[in-house]
């Protein structure tokens, strides 16, 4: 079974988190340390919160660039819904592929007009 989070706040909360290895790699996230994300399909970028005024770590992460907009319109008018959370690891060879990114790049139009770039 995938791991769930119900969408309850802007941020995801740890113990909210269904899974406990994901629990736990969440965990041992460093203040401000990033981690990407797959949340019902969609692959973003979470950041771990900063150090409450306390001195206690804050055991949730906060959704960074687009997926910040996206998780902010989820949370007005899908609250409370549960969906799919997992950990996704993105590797330097996925990154040199624009195709796996960008699709509709992938044409042999645009190898010719682009290939010595």
């Amino acid at each position: 079974m995938m791991p769930r989070v119900r969408i309850s706040d802007v941020a995801i909360w740890f113990k909210h988190v269904e899974s406990p290895e994901l629990r736990r790699r969440l965990l041992a996230l460093r203040e401000e340390e990033a981690i990407h994300l797959e949340t019902d399909g969609v692959i973003g970028r979470w950041v771990r919160m900063k150090t409450g005024r306390d001195g206690r770590l804050t055991d949730a992460i906060r959704p960074e660039g687009g997926m910040k907009d996206l998780w902010a319109s989820w949370y007005k008018t899908r609250r409370g819904e549960e969906i799919v959370l997992r950990e996704v690891l993105l590797t330097d060879a996925e990154f040199a592929k624009p195709a796996m990114q960008f699709p509709e790049w992938a044409s042999q139009e645009d190898e010719e007009a682009f290939r010595d770039l």
